[in-house]
C-alpha cells in the first residue's frame, strides 16, 4: 500500500469504471477519497452516484450542476468558430473535459486533497485532456492514473475485480457489459464491443438521444433560431437560457433523426479509434450559426476564420482548452461575432437540418447590388479592369514560360 497521498479528488460518474477505481484508491493507497459528480447534462439520475459513494465510505461528496457553465463558456465559444474536427465531430466529449478537470481541482483545493484521479485509459485522449487542465490550475498537483498503474489490463480483469469486491455491474438491454459510453448535453459517444470492427454498422437500439431517420416524422418540422452576438439565444422566438435552448434543440433533432455520425478518428496519442456519435443539437446550430454568419461577417474575416478553424480544432481535441493559443485564437473568433445577429430559419426532416432562411439587421447583403434587374448601384463594366489586374500575373507568367 502507498501512503504518500493523504487525501484524493476522483472524477466519480458512479459508473463500474469509477466505481473500481474508488474502490483501487482506498486499497492501494489508503487515503481518504473525496468525490465529484459533474452534471453536465448526461441526462442520468445522480442520487444513485451519492449513495454508492456513501455505501463505500465517503465522507465529502460532491455533485455539482455544471450544464449552463458547460454550454455558456465551454459549447458556445467552440461553436461561434464553427469547430469541427476530423471534418465532422463537434467535440462532445472534448469540450466537457476542461470544465470537469477546472471544477476538480478547484475542489482540491477547497477540501485541501493533495492530489486528482481520473477514470481515463492510458490508450485515449482524456487523460491528456485532464491532467494539461490539471496542471494549468495547480502546477504542484499529484495526478493518479490508475489505468496507468494497477494490473488490470482488460475488462475481463475490471468485471472479475468488480465480483471479488461485490461491485455491482451494470448491463444492456442483453444482459451483457454496456457500450463504453460518455454523455453530455452536447452529445452521446459509444465506443467498444462489435464498434471495434469500423466494418461493423452499429445496432440501432444503441441510442439514446435520437430516433432513426427511417423512424423519424414524414412532414418536415420548420423551426427558427435567433442568434445574438453569435450565440443562439430563442427558438421559435422564446428566448431560453443556454443549457435550456441546446436542450431543446437536442430534443427537436433527435426527433428527427438528427447528429448521428460513425467516425473512426485520429487520437492525439497516435492511435485509430472508432466511435459512433449523437449529437442532435449541436448538428442542429452547426449549420444554423454558419447561416447567419453568412449574412453579417465580411468575407475576408469569414475565410480567415475557416483557416483558423482546424487549428482551433485540434487544440480542444488535444486538451489545451487552457492555453494562451487557444485564449488567442478565442479572442480573435470573438472579436467577429459582434455583428452576427440575426434569425435562421431551419428545415427538419429525416436526418437533415437544411437552412431555408436566414436574416439580420446587421446584413451584408444587399438585394439592390446583387438583383439580376436592372440597378443603377453596380457598374458591370468595372469588372473588366479588376479581372486584367487579376490576370496579369498569368499573363506575364505564360510570356515568360511559353
Amino acid at each position: 500500500m502507498k501512503t504518500d497521498i493523504k487525501k484524493v479528488v476522483l472524477a466519480y460518474s458512479g459508473g463500474l469504471d469509477t466505481s473500481i477505481i474508488l474502490r483501487w484508491l482506498q486499497d492501494h493507497y489508503g487515503c481518504e477519497v473525496v468525490t465529484f459528480t459533474a452534471d453536465i447534462g448526461q441526462g442520468e439520475e445522480l442520487e444513485p452516484a451519492r449513495k454508492k459513494a456513501e455505501l463505500m465510505g465517503i465522507k465529502q461528496i460532491y455533485i455539482d450542476d455544471l450544464r449552463e457553465e458547460f454550454v455558456r463558456d465551454f459549447v458556445f465559444p467552440m461553436f461561434r468558430a464553427n469547430t469541427v474536427y476530423g471534418g465532422c465531430y463537434l467535440l462532445g466529449t472534448s469540450i466537457a473535459r476542461p470544465l470537469i478537470a477546472k471544477r476538480q481541482i478547484e475542489i482540491a483545493i477547497e477540501t485541501g486533497a493533495d492530489a486528482v484521479a481520473h477514470g481515463a485509459t492510458g490508450k485515449g485522449n482524456d487523460q491528456v485532456r485532464f491532467e494539461l487542465t490539471y496542471y494549468a490550475h495547480k502546477p504542484d498537483i499529484k495526478v493518479i492514473a490508475p489505468w496507468r498503474e494497477w494490473d488490470l489490463k482488460s475488462r475481463s480483469d475490471m468485471l472479475a475485480y468488480a465480483e471479488q469486491h461485490q461491485i455491482p455491474v451494470p448491463t444492456d438491454k442483453r444482459g451483457e457489459a454496456p457500450y463504453s459510453m460518455d454523455a453530455n448535453l452536447l452529445h452521446i459517444s459509444y465506443e467498444g464491443k462489435a464498434l471495434e470492427d469500423p466494418w461493423v454498422e452499429p445496432d440501432d437500439d444503441m441510442f439514446r438521444l435520437t430516433v432513426s431517420p427511417q423512424q423519424a416524422p414524414d412532414t418536415p418540422q420548420y423551426i427558427e433560431i435567433t442568434f445574438e452576438h453569435g450565440d443562439a439565444v430563442a427558438v421559435d422566438g422564446e428566448r431560453l437560457s443556454p443549457a435550456a435552448l441546446l436542450t431543446r434543440l437536442n430534443q427537436l433533432g433527435g426527433r428527427h433523426g438528427i447528429g448521428r455520425l460513425d467516425l473512426v478518428e485520429n487520437r492525439f496519442v497516435g492511435l485509430k479509434s472508432r466511435g459512433v456519435y449523437e449529437t442532435p443539437g449541436g448538428s442542429v446550430l452547426a449549420p444554423a450559426h454558419r447561416a447567419i454568419e453568412s449574412l453579417t461577417l465580411d468575407r475576408e474575416a469569414l475565410h480567415l476564420k475557416d483557416e483558423l478553424m482546424p487549428r482551433y480544432a485540434k487544440l480542444i481535441y488535444n486538451g489545451f482548452w487552457y492555453t494562451p493559443e487557444r485564449l488567442m485564437l478565442q479572442a480573435a473568433i470573438d472579436s467577429t461575432q459582434t455583428y452576427v445577429n440575426g434569425t435562421v430559419r431551419l428545415k427538419l426532416y429525416k436526418g437533415n437540418a437544411t437552412v431555408v432562411g436566414r436574416k439580420s439587421g446587421n446584413s451584408l447583403y444587399r438585394m439592390d447590388f446583387v438583383t439580376f434587374e436592372k440597378d443603377t448601384v453596380y457598374d458591370q463594366h468595372d469588372a473588366e479592369g479588376f479581372i486584367k489586374l487579376n490576370a496579369l500575373r498569368l499573363r506575364l507568367g505564360k510570356m515568360a514560360r511559353g
